[in-house]
């Protein structure tokens, strides 16, 4: 089976949408640094992007964590693969992902570095799934909400592939 990738979202538009995120992000935290946990792999093009255009002082860290393997739906069994390099006590963590779709991963993963002691904790996503979602989280910052597609590009991937597209594309299957 072959697959091709159709443009949902063009690069100017994800590049608008993230500055003005940014600018948002830089308005609530005035005054404030803020500690971006960015969960790997594809939160990299988005988290690097996103504190670029932040203008309050930044932390950054990263961990990893995987509900999917090499398929297409999430499979709800979360594991971490790796953890925060740094506390969060006391903190104003944000946590950057890529795209938020069942829920379950982030659920999973908002409770755990809240028993971490943050001053605050907040979720900004790139992607929201709502369609998809059988946990409810509260996502802070939403850049785009897209339907129910599997979506590629800008840190997504497809088996690993696909994440250095500079737009968001959707993966088409073809018989």
């Amino acid at each position: 089976m072959a697959e091709r990738v159709e443009v949902m979202l063009t690069e100017e538009e994800v590049d608008r949408r993230i500055q003005e995120i940014g600018d948002q992000i830089s308005k609530d935290y005035a005054g404030k640094q803020v500690h971006l946990v960015c969960v790997l792999k594809g939160g990299s093009f988005f988290m690097c992007e996103l504190a670029k255009r932040i203008t309050v002082p930044v932390s950054l860290d990263f961990m990893s964590v995987s509900s999917y393997g090499a398929g297409t739906k999430s499979s709800g069994v979360v594991r971490i693969v790796k953890d925060l390099d740094e506390p969060l006590e006391g903190k104003d963590v944000l946590v950057v992902e890529d795209i938020v779709d069942s829920g379950r991963t982030l659920s999973y993963l908002l409770d755990m570095l809240s028993d971490r002691g943050p001053a605050s904790l907040r979720l900004c996503t790139l992607l929201d799934k709502p369609d998809r979602r059988v946990v409810d989280v509260n996502v802070d910052y939403t850049g785009f909400q897209i339907p129910d597609e599997f979506v590629v590009g800008y840190g997504l991937d497809y088996d690993q592939r696909y994440r250095n597209l500079p737009f968001i594309g959707v993966v088409r299957f073809d018989d």
